[in-house]
């Protein structure tokens, strides 16, 4: 991890954490594992928007996108 610290991404070190992390839980006391389990929840949730803001293919939240920068609300009838 101290390469990825270094020269990685914020991707690459979320990805390095959540290995870390699947170790600890794996190895964890049962008092230890909600804290680890909610932190392994955290970081897997930030690598998936990451990953879904690098995919333009999202068409509902292109259009959600263009109401929000022409300031109407999200809600569409």
């Amino acid at each position: 991890m101290a390469k990825t610290r270094k020269t990685g991404s914020r991707l690459d070190k979320l990805k390095a954490l959540s290995k870390i992390l699947a170790k600890e839980i794996d190895n964890a006391e049962p008092k230890e594992l909600p804290q680890l389990a909610r932190q392994y929840r955290e970081t897997l949730k930030e690598i998936e928007e990451i990953e879904g803001a690098e995919s333009n293919d999202d068409e509902i939240a292109d259009i959600l996108q263009k109401r929000a920068d022409d300031g109407k609300s999200g809600a569409v009838r």
